[in-house]
């Protein structure tokens, strides 16, 4: 297996930096059908993409079925993960 030379930890920084700034284009994450688009997207299970979010599945699931919406880092990394879902994919 060949080792990338990304950095993907710097490229998450740098991504909710740019956020801050108010760099880039803005969108809202719609709640539940964008999670599980993001996740769909990435070619994930519920049990990876939570634990590359650092969270529970248990939360995913309250996520993608509407009854809990994320929030704070959550909802950045899932910006993030919409817009450049390339720093999620390992290479």
């Amino acid at each position: 297996m060949m080792k990338s030379n990304r950095d993907i930890g710097q490229e998450i920084l740098d991504s909710i930096k740019s956020i801050k700034q108010g760099k880039g284009k803005k969108h809202i994450v719609e709640v539940p059908d964008d999670v599980v688009k993001i996740r769909q997207n990435l070619a994930l299970s519920q049990s990876a993409f939570s634990a590359l979010l650092g969270v529970s599945v248990r939360t995913l699931q309250d996520w993608e079925q509407g009854r809990r919406t994320p929030r704070g880092p959550a909802l950045s990394l899932l910006r993030i993960a919409k817009e450049h879902p390339e720093v999620f994919i390992e290479h």
